[in-house]
């Protein structure tokens, strides 16, 4: 398939794509957040609420596109291409949410500097992934096709830094952490967020085998 192509009727499925990338940024701003105001209850709450409102919002759109693939004869990429990118987004949102889950259902008592600089990388990794949709209609213009791989290895790039955190972060926790249970509640923690870059990796990845073939 390539681009061009008269896209349904009844919908759009780059708007769709941009539109769940919205709802991913939202979720990962307000799980930033949420660690920010950790120790503030109240603010804390709130902000868990709104991971959860973003993620319940791209199932949605999630579903639409299912549906929408089901309808459609002739799609503007690879059916399989829409349907296995939809699932990586999704599954970005449901690590932001299990991730504020974790922290709630542990009852972590304080939040580490790791645990918010891996908050940041996964929310840098996010608005990328957003970014990147936003130029999948455009990929017949070279400027265009260039700066989405470029975005991919931004990626990449953050999803290595996270590791390197992560590392960091669990060699100190073994060194310094005395209180076992608090260890086992960190260590949690650290692997949860580490794999919300690792799933904006893998849209990257899936991102960028589009550009190349439709390109």
């Amino acid at each position: 398939m390539i681009f061009g192509k008269l896209l349904p009727k009844d919908g759009n499925f780059f708007e769709l794509f941009n539109e769940h990338g919205q709802q991913i940024v939202e979720g990962a701003r307000a799980f930033v957040s949420m660690i920010q105001y950790y120790n503030t209850p109240d603010l804390r709450e709130k902000y868990v609420a709104e991971v959860d409102d973003a993620e319940r919002n791209a199932d949605k759109i999630t579903t639409e596109v299912h549906r929408l693939l089901h309808r459609t004869f002739i799609t503007p990429i690879d059916r399989e291409q829409i349907h296995s990118l939809i699932n990586s987004m999704d599954d970005i949102l449901d690590l932001l949410q299990d991730s504020s889950e974790v922290m709630a259902l542990y009852d972590v008592q304080h939040i580490t500097e790791d645990v918010q600089r891996l908050g940041e990388i996964s929310l840098k990794c996010c608005e990328r992934v957003q970014h990147a949709i936003t130029l999948l209609p455009k990929l017949n213009q070279p400027e265009v096709t260039e700066a989405a791989l470029k975005t991919c290895e931004e990626i990449d790039k953050l999803e290595s830094d996270a590791d390197r955190v992560m590392r960091s972060a669990m060699s100190k926790l073994f060194r310094e952490e005395t209180d076992t249970r608090e260890l086992i509640k960190l260590k949690a923690i650290y692997e949860h967020l580490e794999s919300i870059s690792d799933c904006c990796e893998d849209v990257a990845n899936l991102i960028e085998g589009i550009v190349l073939e439709n390109s």
